[in-house]
């Protein structure tokens, strides 16, 4: 994939839409492009988290380890971005994320993507959006669980 199609990929995540082209250009000339296959780990829990990961193409799974075994809690696909928690919050990986099917990501490193937010507040923005989305799922699910016991 060129440099062009890397950056007209990222134009189509809702996270990078308003960024222009030439930042995203640097986004994509400093992001390192790594491919998955089925059953392998982005990132593990309990890792440092030093990057996030935008799914270019494929689907993964979201597995966090619970007393009683691994639960699958979120299913990624393209242009969804994983790993940011970690590097939001300086804290280890809260998950695992493994590859559903043959995928490639675009890695940020935990700087570009600091620098980044720093200069997109709308960026920022989005973040805010995705992680509130998930908040709200993963409070739906635990009542659900609640109401089952």
């Amino acid at each position: 994939m060129s440099l062009n199609e890397e950056v007209e990929l990222l134009r189509n995540i809702p996270l990078f839409a308003r960024i222009e082209p030439s930042k995203l250009k640097l986004l994509a000339f400093t992001s390192e492009r790594l491919s998955y296959q089925r059953g392998q780990d982005l990132c593990v829990q309990g890792e440092d988290g030093d990057s996030a990961y935008i799914i270019i193409e494929g689907t993964a799974e979201v597995i966090v380890n619970t007393q009683t075994g691994p639960l699958t809690v979120a299913g990624m696909k393209k242009n969804d971005v994983v790993g940011e928690i970690a590097i939001l919050c300086d804290v280890p990986r809260t998950a695992t994320v493994r590859a559903t099917s043959d995928l490639t990501a675009l890695r940020i490193s935990k700087d570009l993507f600091f620098r980044l937010v720093t200069e997109f507040p709308q960026m920022a923005v989005e973040i805010m959006r995705v992680l509130a989305g998930r908040l709200n799922t993963t409070t739906a699910q635990l009542m659900q669980a609640r109401a089952k016991h």
